[in-house]
């Protein structure tokens, strides 16, 4: 367990810290408990289960997961059921809107919300509907390519960022669905069926080959021909720019691989992982909050507390899969992220929503330095984990 392996201070702050947030959320979730909430917007959680869009676009939106995956979370440690209550509204709401979905973000959906849901209670309809979303997810792949895609279902052309060059759909995939491939191999080890773990390890093997560079960071977007499966060109996306290294990226593709480790036991996986680790860690400045890009420049700083979170939840999975002295070295990188978001990047006020407020969603983008439940979601799964009670889902 890794509670045993830390140090009496540091198992302290740790029991402090799920204190704090136990105190807190108790609170949050009955302000939301009948909204699927994406980011607190000045202390408030927004609700995308009311929001209008097309095609029930706002109750797809790919991160509505993640507040059913913090009352699971929270409901495995505390058994109190009216976490259970609240994160099954969202899979009401989420479950009719499977076939709008063209994204690959499926796993981000239902993973945090059905599959765990299943995992804690047992629920046989929260296992067929994602056993459902799975199959889902599996029909996006491209063999020609060797990867599962990323977004659209047609011949779409647009950018991701506003002034950069446009991302041919039909062949573009990203790193981001490294962590959305768990879904997948979960399907394979409740079903029986190994074809969810075969595209999962064809889609991990492409990702390992054409994404993550030699010193260990990962390109955003890489762009195939559809057809005949050859590298087309990549794309900076929500980073800083073409060639850079966007931390959420780099927190993505650490957590991913480590995943795909535990579900396959295939070395390269874990090598994998641990090259990316390796690149972050490497990069941490010395507050232990994360930029949004390790390349971006000083001025703006740009802060992302969701590639910490995240990346911090990879170190802590790391940590046990490896010798005890390297393992040691991820936990120390684990902690120190999550303890200066929790000193200089949380607010702990009962009468706000939102715990970390400095995430970002690109660098340029809009939306930079506040708090979104995905970031949220990852804080709290990390430290329930230091403390031996955080449930794995990925």
């Amino acid at each position: 367990m890794v509670y045993e392996k830390l140090t009496a201070e540091e198992k302290k702050w740790v029991d402090e810290n799920v204190h704090k947030i136990e105190k807190k959320l108790v609170k949050v979730r009955e302000r939301s408990a009948r909204k699927i909430p994406s980011q607190a917007v000045d202390g408030v959680h927004d609700d995308k289960a009311a929001e209008e869009g097309p095609s029930g676009m706002t109750r797809t939106f790919w991160t509505n997961g993640f507040w059913a995956g913090m009352m699971w979370q929270l409901y495995d440690a505390t058994k109190d059921e009216r976490y259970a209550k609240v994160a099954r509204y969202t899979e009401s709401v989420l479950n009719p809107c499977l076939l709008e979905i063209e994204s690959h973000d499926i796993g981000y959906l239902w993973l945090p919300g059905s599959v765990l849901d299943y995992k804690i209670t047992g629920n046989e309809q929260a296992m067929a509907d994602g056993l459902t979303a799975a199959k889902w997810l599996a029909g996006r792949f491209n063999p020609a390519c060797g990867v599962i895609r990323a977004w659209g279902g047609g011949n779409e052309s647009m950018p991701l960022v506003k002034g950069a060059p446009p991302v041919h759909m039909a062949g573009a995939t990203i790193i981001d669905c490294m962590l959305n491939l768990p879904l997948l191999y979960w399907a394979s080890e409740t079903s029986g069926d190994p074809r969810f773990k075969l595209i999962a390890m064809r889609h991990a093997d492409t990702t390992r080959k054409h994404f993550v560079r030699e010193n260990g960071s990962v390109i955003h977007i890489v762009e195939f021909d559809p057809e005949s499966g050859e590298v087309k060109t990549d794309h900076g996306g929500q980073g800083y720019g073409r060639g850079s290294s966007w931390t959420r990226g780099q927190a993505w593709g650490l957590y991913g691989f480590t995943s795909s480790y535990r579900h396959t036991q295939k070395k390269e996986y874990l090598e994998t992982a641990e090259k990316i680790a390796s690149y972050f860690i490497a990069n941490i400045p010395e507050n232990g909050l994360i930029p949004s890009d390790f390349c971006q420049p000083e001025e703006p700083w740009v802060q992302d507390d969701i590639g910490a979170c995240a990346a911090a939840c990879g170190l802590i999975e790391l940590s046990g899969l490896v010798p005890e002295e390297t393992g040691r070295n991820y936990l120390d990188a684990a902690i120190k992220m999550l303890r200066a978001i929790d000193e200089k990047s949380a607010d702990w006020s009962e009468d706000t929503d939102g715990i970390t407020q400095n995430g970002t969603t690109g660098y340029h983008m809009p939306g930079r330095n506040m708090n979104y439940v995905y970031a949220d979601y990852f804080y709290v799964e990390a430290v329930l984990k230091l403390q031996g009670k955080g449930v794995f889902v990925w």
